[in-house]
């Protein structure tokens, strides 16, 4: 990828390493079978907060890769890698730390939801 002639790009070996480090938490974690509720301790707090920026960086690239073309397509997966780490992370420490997960329940579906405008 050389959008301006300079550089070769972002290395597929940062998405990699991240890779294996989100495998070697998950190894230890019990088996995710509903969503979360992003709670816990202080640092997973940090966690989930870090994640939701990654996300939003994510988002904002995703033009710059698909319409632009001025981005390396590298960057992206590496945001997405990363904001998957940071959730695994949260999941560690809480796991390290004693803190049980809350799964997301539904409200009955007698609770109507707002419309939205």
């Amino acid at each position: 990828f050389l959008p301006n002639g300079i550089g070769g790009g972002f290395d597929e070996e940062n998405i990699d390493e991240l890779e294996t480090w989100i495998d070697e938490m998950t190894e230890a974690l019990p088996e995710l079978t509903s969503f979360i509720l992003p709670t816990g301790a202080k640092a997973a707090a940090q966690m989930h907060v870090a994640r939701t920026v990654c996300r939003r960086a994510e988002r904002r690239v995703v033009p710059l890769v698909v319409e632009d073309r001025t981005c390396d397509p590298n960057a992206l997966a590496y945001l997405n890698r990363l904001s998957d780490f940071f959730f695994v992370a949260a999941r560690w420490i809480n796991y390290c730390e004693g803190h049980e997960e809350i799964e997301y329940r539904r409200e009955s579906s007698d609770i109507k939801q707002r419309e939205r405008v």
